[in-house]
C-alpha cells in the first residue's frame, strides 16, 4: 500500500516558522507522485542589528530544528528537504556533514541540506569560480565562503544583503536582486549563486541565468532538485532554470 497522493514519495520540508518563502517554492516544484508535508521550526523575529545577533538568531533555528524533524517524521515522510540554510554551511565541510548526520539520526531517513545541494549544483554545471548573494550578516556570509572553497570552488565576491528580521528576509525586491547579481557578475565569475531560503530567487535566477548565459542558482530550487535526485526521481521541470529542466 502506497501515499494515494504521495504514491512515489512523501518529502518532510522543514523551514524556519518565520519563513514565506520555502512552501511556495517547492510546492511549485512537486512533480505528481510527489508531496510535500512542512513543518515549522519555532523560531522567534527578533531585530539583528550586528553579526553576534545574527549568530544568535541562527543559534536559535539550529537549536530547535530536531524538533520540528522529529513532528514531521509522524506522517512517515520518505526524505527530508531541510528549508534552512545559514546553519547548513557552519563549520566548512565537516560542519555541514556533522549537522546532515545529526538529522539524519533523529530522522532515520536521508535528508538534503541547502549547503551541499548548492555544491552539488555547481559541480552539475561543472563551475569553478562563484560568487554569491544573502541576507545574512558579514560573519555568517564568511561562512558560506569557507564551505564553497573547502568544496573546491573560487568565491570572487560575496553580498551581505544584512536584513534586520527574518521576515524582512522575503521583503527584498527583485529590482534590488537584480543589482546585486548585475553586481556578482563578471567575467572572472562561472556561476552565481544565492543562499537564504526565506530570499524569493527562483524566478530572478532563472531569468538572470537565461540573460547571461552562465548558472544562476537559487538555493530553494538546488535543495528540491537535490532531494528528487537523491531518492531516485528524474523528473525534467521546466519554467525554473536549468537545473531542474536538465540536470
Amino acid at each position: 500500500m502506497t501515499d494515494v497522493l504521495g504514491w512515489r514519495a512523501l518529502f518532510g520540508v522543514v523551514a524556519p516558522s518565520t519563513n514565506t518563502v520555502v512552501q511556495p517554492d517547492m510546492e511549485r516544484m512537486r512533480p505528481d507522485g510527489v508531496t510535500n508535508h512542512v513543518s515549522r521550526i519555532w523560531v522567534e523575529d527578533p531585530y539583528a542589528l550586528t553579526n553576534e545577533d545574527f549568530i544568535a538568531g541562527t543559534t536559535a533555528i539550529a537549536q530547535n530544528t530536531l524538533d520540528a524533524v522529529r513532528s514531521v517524521m509522524t506522517c512517515k515522510p520518505d526524505y527530508l528537504v531541510l528549508g534552512m540554510s545559514a546553519v547548513t554551511f557552519y563549520g566548512g565541510v565537516d560542519g555541514a556533514r556533522a549537522w546532515k548526520a545529526q538529522v539524519q539520526e533523529v530522522a532515520g531517513v536521508g535528508a538534503s541540506t541547502g549547503a551541499e545541494s548548492v555544491a552539488a549544483a555547481l559541480h552539475a554545471y561543472g563551475a569553478k569560480s562563484v560568487s554569491f548573494v544573502s541576507p545574512y550578516y558579514p560573519v555568517a556570509n564568511a561562512e558560506v565562503r569557507r564551505f564553497l572553497e573547502e568544496s573546491d570552488f573560487a568565491v570572487k565576491r560575496d553580498v551581505p544583503l544584512q536584513c534586520r528580521r527574518w521576515t524582512d528576509i522575503a521583503k527584498v525586491t527583485p529590482d534590488r536582486l537584480d543589482a546585486v547579481i548585475d553586481h556578482l557578475d563578471g567575467d572572472d565569475v562561472d556561476a552565481i549563486v544565492q543562499v537564504g531560503t526565506n530570499l524569493s530567487m527562483v524566478d530572478i535566477a532563472a531569468r538572470h541565468e537565461a540573460r547571461l548565459g552562465k548558472p544562476v542558482i537559487a538555493i530553494n530550487t538546488a535543495t528540491y532538485w537535490h532531494a528528487l535526485r537523491s531518492f531516485g526521481i528524474k523528473d525534467r521541470i521546466s519554467g525554473m532554470g536549468r537545473l531542474l529542466a536538465e540536470f
